[in-house]
């Protein structure tokens, strides 16, 4: 492996170990719905606001969601939706295990 191609991998790795968290997962699932301050997913997460604060910061590290500071709220999106993609994709090895037959992604 080439040094570039193995930054590739790397980066890819990077992302999926900041997904890699039920939290963060839940976390990009509501934010596929709509923006959410952090008092928001505070509430719906059932944590305190720094746990919050720091799954929010490793997302935002690997580059998945953005913020958006207005007054003095922090409000959050997702960076690229198509993030949501690979939960297809999840899912889709979720339902294969499930039945131990090949499933179609798509």
């Amino acid at each position: 492996m080439n040094k570039k191609t193995k930054k590739l991998f790397e980066q890819r790795a990077n992302i999926i170990k900041a997904l890699a968290h039920p939290t963060r997962l839940f976390i990009v699932d509501q934010l596929s719905k709509s923006e959410k301050c952090v008092c928001e997913l505070t509430a719906s997460i059932g944590a305190d606001i720094s746990t919050v604060s720091k799954h929010l910061t490793v997302l935002k590290k690997a580059g998945i969601i953005i913020d958006d500071k207005r007054g003095l709220q922090v409000w959050y999106n997702l960076k690229v939706p198509c993030v949501l993609n690979f939960f297809s994709c999840v899912e889709a090895v979720i339902q294969a295990n499930s039945t131990d037959k090949k499933v179609s992604c798509g």
